[in-house]
């Protein structure tokens, strides 16, 4: 079951949610994330749930599963990786490398990021001093 980029970046919004805060994370602090309105979040929660990407009641809001937070936490590595490469190597700006690395993180090949992050000598935090995952 493969995950859509659009999926991708839900899943990757709930789990920085889940980093920064205690909370419960319901649709109206998904969308901020996402951009979206609330409605369009309601709808994507569906479909994640629905794929066993996500738990989520009324009560706790949005939880990842195992498989929810390992497409999570690989996405986040890869945009990570992928800033220290833009930066490093190609002499991109902090100011340009966000925007990227958001295209970028969702390159699906098995072995690209593994390699990237070897080519990089395995750089433990991106140019925004976030640890890489």
């Amino acid at each position: 079951m493969g995950t859509t980029r659009s999926e991708e970046n839900y899943l990757k919004a709930i789990y920085r949610l889940s980093k920064s805060t205690d909370k419960k994370i319901l649709p109206n602090s998904i969308a901020e994330i996402v951009n979206v309105n609330p409605a369009s979040v309601v709808d994507m929660i569906k479909k994640l749930v629905k794929k066993e990407l996500i738990f989520y009641s009324r009560s706790e809001g949005a939880i990842l599963t195992i498989n929810g937070k390992e497409i999570a936490v690989r996405i986040v590595r890869s945009h990570r990786l992928w800033e220290v490469f833009l930066v490093e190597n190609l002499g991109f700006s902090w100011g340009e490398i966000h925007d990227i690395a958001e295209q970028l993180e969702h390159v699906k090949h098995p072995d690209l990021v593994d390699k990237l992050e070897s080519f990089l000598d395995f750089p433990s935090f991106d140019p925004h001093g976030d640890p890489i995952p």
